[in-house]
């Protein structure tokens, strides 16, 4: 697709000449997101600082019939920020502000490109914090929180993005200004916040949001248990739940992981255990030792060879940080990785956990283990060379072999990366007939001509299908 001069023009006229980006080398830079399989290049990017802007360029647009995808810092997981069919991509890069903060009411207006750790910083003092915390949040943006209804460690016992917005600014397919919801707690009508949170930008581009703020907790323990096995140490998590405590995050990494993290950052991990546990509890200080000692000795009944408790902040910090930098540690490893974000009940991690090896070994890939252990969201890590097609090949087989054993337990295709371009196939294996009906129903209210967001999520979506048979030639035999 080629941009011509005139609407050229026209976008440098809305945000500004430095704002629109036409240069082929730099808009590599916009091909692909975190999830590194798929890639697809706009035709431009426009760097917008107003949500007046924003509705200008969509209905340039509307009005053009041009696909328009809305991108915040890249660091999706499913291929939700990808320009399949060129058009403009608006980035949020330059729309990354804090508009306002009501410490009292323990709310916070953000525009959409404001990084995610950003809107606790601001507020750290107050004895405050932004409850969601995916392992990005250095990097990701609060837009594409709300577009993939993020999670994090932490969202075990506090909840996903979803539980923490009460209000967004949003521009529809044809350029028109929405307020949808508001500051309270609780949403009077329908729940539109609710459904545009978690819809991939598929029936709205968000601009701003109220955020709901979370006091920090009285006190805090923080311990990692050391297994010999991950069936142990899976065993252990769904003893924990079962045992009536909610830690504030329970987060596993298996032995190819630590190896990784060990050699990255020299954390004093075990290389000889199998997995380790990261238990984290919080609230009121007058319960959490009570708390502890249950979970100690869960972790002892399931032979944990030892449980290492943090004595200080700094400690602390070190074990969260060995954790949010795992996946990248695993760039020591393989020139590329694919993680994959499955569902599962907690009862069935061990199974499903050997399954997976087994997938991964059949099509001759290493895999690790690094995940959100206490809610089921498994984040099975596949390692490969990105350059030889036969790998990429195997890559999505076994990722898509995985996802459907999640679904055979009794789970589903995401927890918070999304649908994306990655996962469009396999919808039909979750969803009805009837189900897809309705979902596509709800889209062609906000977005008729299907030009915001095009061919992500629905199984009938042409660079879905294409793209996958692509990167399967070469995979028959294994």
């Amino acid at each position: 697709m080629n941009l011509s001069e005139s609407l050229r023009r026209e976008l440098e006229q809305i945000a500004g000449a430095e704002a629109v980006i036409t240069d082929p080398v730099h808009l590599l830079a916009y091909d692909c997101d975190a999830y590194t399989i798929e890639k697809a290049l706009p035709t431009v990017v426009v760097l917008p600082q107003t949500t007046e802007q924003v509705a200008a360029i969509a209905k340039l647009a509307n009005r053009e019939k041009l696909p328009i995808t809305p991108r915040g810092a890249g660091t999706g997981l499913s291929g939700g920020a990808l320009a399949v069919n060129g058009g403009i991509v608006v980035g949020f890069s330059r729309m990354n502000r804090i508009l306002w903060v009501d410490r009292r009411n323990r709310r916070l207006r953000a525009q959409a490109g404001a990084v995610n750790y950003q809107l606790t910083k601001v507020v750290q003092h107050e004895n405050l914090h932004f409850a969601p915390d995916p392992s990005s949040q250095g990097a990701c943006t609060i837009g594409g929180n709300v577009a993939e209804n993020s999670g994090g460690p932490h969202t075990l016992k506090y909840g996903v993005t979803v539980n923490h917005i009460t209000g967004l600014q949003v521009v529809l397919p044809d350029g028109a200004i929405a307020e949808l919801g508001g500051v309270e707690d609780e949403p009077f009508g329908y729940d539109l916040v609710g459904l545009i949170t978690g819809s991939e930008g598929t029936l709205a581009i968000v601009t701003e949001v109220v955020a709901r703020l979370t006091p920090n907790p009285q006190g805090v323990r923080t311990l990692l248990a050391v297994f010999e096995t991950l069936e142990d140490a899976s065993q252990t998590v769904s003893d924990i739940i079962a045992a009536g405590v909610v830690p504030a995050a329970l987060e596993l990494m298996d032995a190819l992981t630590l190896q990784a993290v060990e050699a990255a950052f020299g954390y004093g991990f075990p290389l000889d255990a199998e997995a380790v546990l990261l238990i984290e509890l919080d609230g009121l200080e007058a319960e959490l030792d009570s708390e502890q000692a249950d979970v100690l000795q869960l972790c002892q009944r399931n032979c944990a060879r030892e449980v290492r408790q943090a004595t200080s902040p700094q400690e602390r910090a070190r074990l969260w940080a060995a954790r949010k930098k795992a996946i990248g540690a695993l760039g020591r490893l393989a020139p590329s990785c694919v993680t994959q974000d499955g569902v599962i009940p907690r009862s069935k991690l061990p199974q499903v956990l050997r399954e997976a090896a087994r997938i991964a070994a059949h099509y001759q890939l290493q895999l690790a283990n690094v995940f959100h252990a206490g809610d089921g969201n498994l984040h099975p890590v596949l390692l490969f060379d990105d350059s030889d097609p036969l790998q990429v090949a195997r890559v999505v087989e076994a990722g898509d072999a995985i996802l459907a054993l999640c679904l055979r337990e009794g789970g589903s295709l995401t927890g918070e990366h999304g649908i994306g371009t990655e996962k469009c196939a396999m919808m039909h294996q979750m969803f009805t007939a009837h189900d897809m009906d309705t979902m596509r129903r709800i889209k062609g209210v906000f977005n008729p001509c299907d030009h915001l967001n095009p061919e992500k999520m629905f199984p009938d979506s042409r660079y879905c299908y294409e793209s996958k048979r692509a990167l399967r030639k070469g995979a028959v035999g294994l």
